[in-house]
């Protein structure tokens, strides 16, 4: 299924491809491809360099590995996300390796790190979306992530399916087309609220 967002300004190819299903076909990248959308993600910018991400991934042929990642979502996001090819768990290291200091820029640095791997993958052809919905403690439990890490987000990627296997509230989602708010509402001129 290709869906491209339809852009008040225009914007490369990969980006207007880029959306997120729920829907997935039941084909595996192969591990090549994996380490790929890894290796994008290791090529983030981050503050002081200090690439304060992990990704715990799985295949869905690596069952054991899988059913623990799947098991760290919840409910909602467990009775989709089943069908995906593979599975990551993201997580941020709280403080700065350099000098143990808070890193409040954690976060977005994971962020930066998912979006490449993101573009990525839709240049390989595959789609990722991106979960907030986690059991943080659970997550902690089961993948056994350290004092000082916190888990952040999970991935499904996989290659688009058939949304007609989707229950009909979830097909309608996957077959609407993708808005978003105007430039107009977020970007402002030096004050806030001040037009761009």
């Amino acid at each position: 299924m290709t869906r491209l967002a339809h852009t008040d300004y225009p914007i490369h190819d990969l980006l207007r491809q880029r959306w997120s299903p729920r829907a997935f076909a039941d084909r595996l990248p192969d591990s090549a491809t994996v380490l790929r959308l890894l290796e994008a993600a290791r090529w983030a910018p981050s503050s002081f360099n200090d690439q304060p991400w992990a990704f715990l991934t799985a295949r869905r042929d690596q069952p054991t590995e899988f059913a623990l990642l799947l098991d760290t979502l919840i409910e909602f996001n467990r009775s989709w996300a089943q069908t995906a090819a593979v599975l990551a768990v993201t997580v941020a290291r709280s403080a700065f390796a350099h000098n143990g200091q808070p890193n409040r820029h954690a976060w977005h640095d994971i962020g930066l790190a998912v979006s490449q791997l993101t573009l990525q993958a839709t240049a390989e052809g595959l789609f990722v979306h991106q979960m907030a919905g986690i059991l943080p403690d659970r997550a902690r439990e089961l993948l056994l992530i350290p004092p000082g890490w916190e888990p952040v987000s999970a991935l499904a990627i996989g290659y688009p399916g058939d949304p007609n296997g989707l229950p009909e509230g979830l097909r309608q989602r996957e077959l609407a087309p993708s808005i978003r708010k105007p430039l107009s509402e977020f970007v402002f001129t030096g004050t806030w609220g001040q037009p761009h």
